[in-house]
């Protein structure tokens, strides 16, 4: 395979706007969370010493407004700078702990108007802080998700998840979704062949990273207020497809 993007962050100051794009805001994204995204703010991202950091800080923003966040953070997106379709794509990074953090590494869609979960989601690695160590790789598509019952996923004991940096992958073609911790893989998803509902993973997607704080999964024991900030440190993206 061969290297068609990637970033090494090899620089310092704000994440480069050449790949990267902010999501903004701070209505719960779907999923009640309680952080406010906010873009180009080097507290919540930024490069430094080789590192890429995301920040979830308790802090009230936008201040004076009448119903303020209690934290911010940031979502990074690679939407329109970095768009494929199969490939492998692997993060090096090492997560946060605690009761509330909610990290991701995962890609949507690129689409004019997609809609979820009909157009796919590939969860590469989510962990959420009430359950330590605990790794998760999934996929959603119309026939395939939480809010049904039928979600398919499986999950990877990481205990030094906070304290050691590990690769975390993700291998898709137009046959399977594989997700992969340091080159060992523990979740594939098949396509199918039943049609569009099943697999519509042959959509163009981009990347995203964030930390999230709370929510109906990752505060669903609550969040720990006063364990912050919290940080999630990643040492390169690298996305490779096929030579041929």
């Amino acid at each position: 395979m061969k290297l068609v993007w990637c970033d090494e962050f090899n620089y310092s100051g704000l994440p480069d706007s050449s790949r990267w794009n902010y999501d903004t805001g701070g209505h719960g994204f779907g999923n009640n969370e309680q952080q406010f995204y906010t873009a180009g703010r080097s507290q919540n991202a930024r490069v430094a010493d080789g590192l890429l950091t995301i920040e979830a800080i308790r802090e009230t923003w936008p201040a004076g407004a009448e119903k303020p966040n209690n934290y911010t953070s940031a979502r990074l997106t690679t939407k329109g700078k970095g768009d494929w379709k199969y490939g492998r794509i692997d993060v090096r990074a090492k997560l946060p702990a605690g009761r509330g953090t909610w990290p991701a590494i995962w890609m949507l869609p690129t689409l004019p108007h997609s809609k979820w979960p009909d157009d796919g989601e590939i969860d590469i690695m989510e962990h959420v802080g009430f359950d330590p160590g605990v790794i998760h790789g999934t996929i959603h598509c119309k026939k395939y998700y939480h809010s049904i019952g039928t979600q398919k996923a499986n999950q990877q004991q990481v205990p030094d998840f906070a304290t050691a940096f590990h690769v975390y992958s993700v291998e898709w073609t137009k046959e399977y979704v594989k997700m992969l911790i340091d080159d060992k893989e523990y979740f594939t998803f098949t396509n199918e062949h039943a049609g569009y509902e099943s697999w519509p993973f042959d959509n163009t997607m981009h990347l995203l990273l964030n930390v999230a704080v709370g929510g109906f999964w990752g505060g669903a024991k609550g969040v720990d207020e006063t364990i912050w900030p919290r940080q999630m440190q990643v040492d390169y993206v690298r996305v490779y497809q096929s030579k041929k």
